[in-house]
């Protein structure tokens, strides 16, 4: 038979009100109590039941993480980031994939289910910033991710693309590349990950009296593998000459590096290579990748720091809060010094 709360207050010699307030971390209980009830749960392996729990309280320990694709390794590191910082606030997580579909973004976050949850963490990719009035009436507490809403009507928490995608291409010109690819921009995007990244990119060529050139950008239709092993084989097949690469995600670098080497170019020596985003696969790559680490595990933090105050104070009426995670060049072999 499992355990019940009435068991746990003998083992403990205390009243099922007290084993209560141990469980609902109720702050005034001696310290003694506090032990010899939480080491007859350990003992009698006491589950408490959540559900009950969660009516009484109005809450349910779980929230929602609405991300576009766990193919994405960023995104699936990330999601393992925000369940291990939920983890340490007690929550469990609920993910939801939204493909970056538009429509599909505003059923999720509307739907039935988003309001069985404590909170939203809600990577945006479908939509805009013309779009953000649509969030007002989002009645569980929520935190947005990503580029493509600012200054909307919940905190979001972000990385620096712009300034991290210059670091990037400042890295590069200060190995002594010149003739820069640019991979991974997205046709016609401004505001989004690719054209934030992309203003980082020129901002650097600016600084460094570099020349912009339109034919050294890669355009690709995703952030994947393929894509970047599709666009490569486009730009040697046209002759281009280059001898860096500025990638917009790790994904589409390592799809263009095989595609290099298997043409016979050699990395760094003949083209110096960076990515963004620093997922696990960089560390283990031949040759190791260079690459942005935009504070992944930052964000997961203060994300779910900033939707825990939300969840407990629902109706304080703060203001959004805007918050950009720090980030660093990790150098590695893709981008080593080359000496003559």
């Amino acid at each position: 038979m499992a355990a019940t709360m009435h068991d746990v207050a003998r083992e403990a010699g205390v009243s099922i009100k007290t084993v209560s307030n141990v469980i609902n971390d109720y702050p005034y209980i001696r310290p003694e109590t506090k032990q010899r009830v939480e080491d007859a749960i350990a003992k009698l392996g006491y589950r408490p039941n959540l559900s009950a729990r969660g009516l009484r309280s109005g809450r349910t320990g779980v929230i929602s993480l609405i991300i576009p694709d766990l193919r994405n390794a960023y995104f699936a590191e990330l999601a393992d980031a925000v369940m291990r910082a939920a983890a340490e606030q007690s929550l469990s997580v609920i993910i939801e994939q939204s493909r970056g579909d538009r429509d599909r973004e505003l059923d999720l976050v509307h739907g039935a289910r988003m309001q069985a949850v404590d909170g939203i963490l809600y990577s945006v990719l479908g939509l805009g910033e013309d779009d953000a009035h649509l969030l007002d009436d989002v009645v569980t507490p929520l935190v947005l991710l990503g580029e493509r809403i600012f200054h909307g009507p919940a905190d979001h928490v972000t990385m620096q693309n712009t300034e991290a995608s210059y670091a990037a291409t400042k890295h590069l010109i200060d190995r002594g590349r010149r003739r820069i690819v640019a991979l991974g921009a997205h046709p016609g995007e401004i505001i989004g990950s690719a054209g934030l990244r992309l203003t980082g990119y020129q901002r650097a060529l600016d600084d460094a009296s570099i020349p912009f050139d339109s034919e050294l950008v890669g355009e690709v239709d995703g952030w994947f593998r393929s894509e970047g092993a599709n666009t490569m084989k486009q730009l040697l097949a046209s002759g281009l000459e280059f001898d860096g690469v500025v990638a917009f995600n790790d994904s589409i670098a390592l799809g263009a590096m095989r595609i290099m080497q298997e043409a016979g170019i050699r990395i760094p020596q003949d083209v110096a290579v960076i990515g963004f985003d620093d997922i696990d696969e960089t560390r283990y790559t031949l040759p190791t990748l260079t690459t942005i680490d935009p504070g992944r595990e930052e964000i997961a933090r203060v994300a779910v720091q900033y939707l825990q105050e939300r969840i407990a104070s629902p109706t304080s009426g703060a203001e959004p809060r805007e918050y950009l995670a720090d980030f660093r060049v990790v150098e590695r072999e893709s981008t080593a010094p080359v000496t003559m």
